[in-house]
């Protein structure tokens, strides 16, 4: 079957509409055309340790470097099978007056601002009755903030922020939206207090690495089934692999997978562009990658794989 190619663009100006108008975008992306890969989306090792209170709220205070006890204060608000393209978020929470978007990843991705403007647009439109948007007296709304946890191979430092002007075509000194994303890299000898801080996070990451050393003398699936084993056997989320261990050998599988998968796509980008080129063009690719590292603009770089954002940037620094 031949599968369709759909343009988001209608979409996302369908998206802008109904919230200037109020209205809900439920029902807005066509879930219904997507194919069966982005249609049936797999939850990940990191959403089953912390959908439940408990485990989040332990999150919560490692960020924030609190101590709060009150778990039954705690608000789950993860979107269940809200697909924003290709996408759905991780987990989230209402809890002391913020509205928190926890996310892990596992590749850079400098476009988490414009994916989380689109979840805490529809976050607020489940939290903000709608007929209150039209009074005169001004609606409160609970503090959003927004958070990545990243265990990529790719190195960046302990803690950068992505905003989303740095996707803005025309910059402002001072734009009218913004929204910044706080990354935390979780890798190991990074970010300790946080790990320490919380001790299901510390131990996803042990797990997380233990299939990564394994995969580099086994294949994936025995990989995987090893550092179960050997995780619960050292004590690494014992209780959690010995309950949920079938599902969570699926999903390392599946998720590995993507990883690489995504890795091998951008690597074979690159190296077709340069292979391919003349010499003239690969010297102009190598002058805008200065140009950007000079002008600290290197979180960009995943985005020159669009053929027209690269273009965008070859006009900015005359190339």
């Amino acid at each position: 079957m031949e599968s369709k190619c759909i343009d988001y663009t209608n979409y996302i100006l369908k998206i802008l509409h109904c919230v200037a108008e109020s209205k809900p975008i439920y029902g807005v992306l066509p879930i219904n055309d997507l194919p069966d890969a982005q249609r049936n989306f797999k939850d990940t090792v990191f959403c089953m340790l912390f959908r439940k209170k408990k485990a989040l709220l332990s999150l919560y205070n490692a960020v924030n470097k609190t101590n709060f006890t009150n778990v039954e204060d705690m608000e789950i608000t993860t979107l269940e099978n809200a697909v924003y393209l290709g996408m759905k978020n991780d987990v989230s929470c209402v809890f002391s007056f913020e509205l928190c978007i926890y996310e892990h990843q596992s590749t850079v991705n400098p476009n988490m601002p414009l994916r989380n403007l689109m979840y805490v647009a529809q976050q607020l439109q489940k939290l903000v009755p709608q007929d209150k948007l039209y009074r005169s007296k001004p609606v409160k709304i609970p503090t959003p903030r927004f958070v990545v946890f990243y265990n990529g191979t790719t190195p960046i430092p302990e803690r950068k922020k992505y905003c989303l002007s740095d996707l803005f075509e025309k910059p402002m000194d001072n734009p009218e939206l913004e929204l910044t994303v706080t990354v935390y890299n979780i890798n190991p000898g990074m970010n300790d207090e946080l790990l320490e801080a919380c001790k299901l996070l510390k131990e996803y990451v042990q797990f997380t690495e233990k299939i990564r050393e394994n995969r580099k003398a086994m294949e994936l699936k025995v990989a995987v089934n090893k550092a179960v084993d050997d995780c619960i056997k050292e004590g690494i989320l014992e209780d959690f692999l010995r309950e949920q261990r079938a599902e969570v050998i699926a999903m390392s599988i599946y998720e590995y997978d993507q990883e690489m998968h995504m890795q091998v796509v951008k690597e074979e980008s690159w190296e077709d562009g340069l292979a391919e080129g003349r010499i003239e063009e690969r010297e102009r690719m190598l002058m805008l990658w200065q140009c950007m590292r000079k002008n600290n603009e290197m979180h960009l770089i995943d985005m020159l794989e669009d053929k027209d954002f690269l273009q965008q940037m070859y006009n900015k620094y005359n190339l």
